[in-house]
C-alpha cells in the first residue's frame, strides 16, 4: 500500500508539474498583460517606461524562465500578489477556497442522500412504475442545463416566494452569534447547492442503478438468500457493497467537478467563491490568482483519484496494491 501510494504521489506531482506549465504558457498568450493595462490606462507613457516595466515584471524573459521563476516563487510560500484586488494571493484564495468548499461539499452531501437511495430503489423495481419515474427524474437532473436552473429557482423562491435570497455568501454589516451566524450562511447556502447538486444526483442514480442491478443478478446474491438472510441484509451488505466500485469511481471525480464546476453557480449567485474569483481573475488578467486557483483544481482532481484507488481496496478486499 505504501510503495503504491508512493508511486501514485510521484506521478500527481509530475502531472501537475506538465499541466502547469501547459497553462502558463496559455497563460501568457492571453492579450493584455500588465504593462498592456498600464499603457491604456496612461496615455503619457513613453516607450522607455514600458520597457522598464517589462523588464521589472519579467515579461521581456522566455516562457521558461518566467515558468521557473514563477515556481520557484510558489515553493518558497509566496502564492504572489493579486493584481486586481492589491492583496496577497494567500489572503485572497483562504476565505474564497473555504467557501468554495462549503458548497462544494454539502452539494456532494446532498446528492449522495438522494440519489444512492433512489438508485437502489429503482433497482429494486427495476422496469415498474417507480423505475422509469426515477429514470425520468435522473434524466431530466442530467439534461437541465445549472444556469437555467439556478435562474428558475432565483425566481420562484426569492421573487415570487422570497424564502431565501437570491444572492451573496452572508449577510453583511450585522453582529451574530454564532449559531446565527451559521443559520444565515445556511440559508444562504440553499438555492446554489440545489442548483449544483440537481445533476449530480441524476448521474449518481443512474450508476447506483445499473450497479445494482448488476450486482443483483450475481450468484453469490441467491446464495446469501439461500442461507436464510434477510432482504434488506442482502441488498445494503451483499450487493451494494460490490456496486460500490464503480460509484466510488464516479464520486471522486464529481467531488472534483463540483469543486471546479461551481464556477456558474457562484456566478449566477454571486457566491463569493473560488469559481467566481477565478472567473474575475481571467477576464481582469490577474496572472496570479488564476494560476494558483488551477493548481489547485488540477491537485483536487489528482488527488481525489487517488483516494478512489485507496477505497476500492477498503469496498472490495480482494483488490491488492502489490
Amino acid at each position: 500500500m505504501s510503495s503504491f501510494i508512493i508511486r501514485r504521489l510521484i506521478q500527481t506531482v509530475v502531472v501537475i508539474v506538465l499541466l502547469s506549465y501547459f497553462c502558463f504558457t496559455l497563460m501568457t498568450l492571453m492579450p493584455g498583460d500588465p504593462v498592456d493595462l498600464m499603457i491604456s490606462s496612461n496615455p503619457n507613457i513613453t516607450s522607455e517606461d514600458v520597457e522598464r516595466l517589462r523588464g521589472l515584471y519579467g515579461l521581456d524573459k522566455p516562457v521558461y524562465e518566467r515558468y521557473w521563476n514563477w515556481v520557484s516563487t510558489l515553493v518558497s510560500g509566496d502564492l504572489g500578489y493579486s493584481r486586481t484586488y492589491r492583496v496577497p494571493v494567500e489572503h485572497l484564495l483562504g476565505p474564497r477556497l473555504w467557501n468554495t468548499f462549503i458548497l462544494s461539499g454539502c452539494a456532494l452531501l446532498l446528492s449522495l442522500a438522494v440519489a444512492i437511495p433512489l438508485g437502489i430503489f429503482a433497482a429494486l423495481k427495476k422496469g415498474k412504475f417507480v423505475d422509469y419515474l426515477v429514470n425520468f427524474f435522473a434524466f431530466a437532473g442530467i439534461s437541465i442545463p445549472s444556469f437555467w436552473l439556478a435562474i428558475v429557482l432565483i425566481i420562484v423562491f426569492a421573487v415570487w416566494m422570497p424564502i431565501f435570497p437570491a444572492s451573496g455568501t452572508n449577510t453583511v454589516a450585522v453582529e451574530m452569534s454564532l449559531w446565527q451566524s451559521i443559520l444565515d450562511r445556511a440559508k444562504y447556502l440553499v438555492l446554489p447547492v440545489l442548483s449544483l447538486s440537481f445533476m449530480s444526483i441524476g448521474t449518481f442514480v443512474r450508476f447506483t442503478r445499473s450497479s445494482m442491478i448488476e450486482a443483483l443478478s450475481n450468484d453469490y446474491i441467491r446464495t446469501a438468500r439461500a442461507k436464510g438472510l434477510s432482504r434488506w441484509r442482502v441488498i445494503i451488505f451483499h450487493a451494494f457493497r460490490n456496486a460500490l466500485l464503480p460509484l466510488i469511481t464516479v464520486v471522486a471525480l464529481s467531488f472534483s467537478t463540483l469543486f471546479s464546476g461551481a464556477v456558474i453557480t457562484e456566478t449566477v449567485f454571486a457566491y463569493q467563491g473560488v469559481g467566481q474569483l477565478v472567473l474575475e481573475s481571467i477576464q481582469s488578467n490577474d496572472f496570479n490568482v488564476a494560476m494558483v486557483s488551477f493548481m489547485i483544481s488540477v491537485s483536487m482532481v489528482l488527488i481525489m483519484n487517488l483516494v478512489a484507488d485507496i477505497l476500492y481496496g477498503v469496498a472490495d478486499p480482494r483488490i491488492t496494491y502489490s
